[in-house]
């Protein structure tokens, strides 16, 4: 699956815990990061700054659903779930 134009899910639903280029203390889930532009494109794409999580990420209907709409809900109840388990997970 290619990305969808005008999408930018995956650069606001997640969170990333580590510090990167141009965000020090990472970002909340739900938060778009400062590199989403108007259009919803990585400014990063592509760029060694970009953080590995991003990098990594492929676009999937499992992820994306139809729509961006579906895409925001998927990657936010993944959100929830993987922090969920990461907290049980915690001694």
């Amino acid at each position: 699956m290619q990305c969808r134009p005008a999408c930018g899910a995956c650069c606001i639903a997640p969170s990333i815990r580590r510090p990167y280029h141009g965000m020090p203390d990472g970002k909340a889930a739900g938060e778009a990061c400062v590199h989403l532009d108007d259009t919803m494109r990585c400014l990063l794409y592509g760029d060694p700054r970009r953080p590995a999580c991003c990098s990594s990420f492929n676009a999937d209907t499992a992820f994306c659903g139809s729509d961006r709409e579906q895409a925001l809900l998927i990657l936010g109840e993944l959100e929830v779930v993987t922090r969920h388990e990461a907290l049980a997970g915690e001694p």
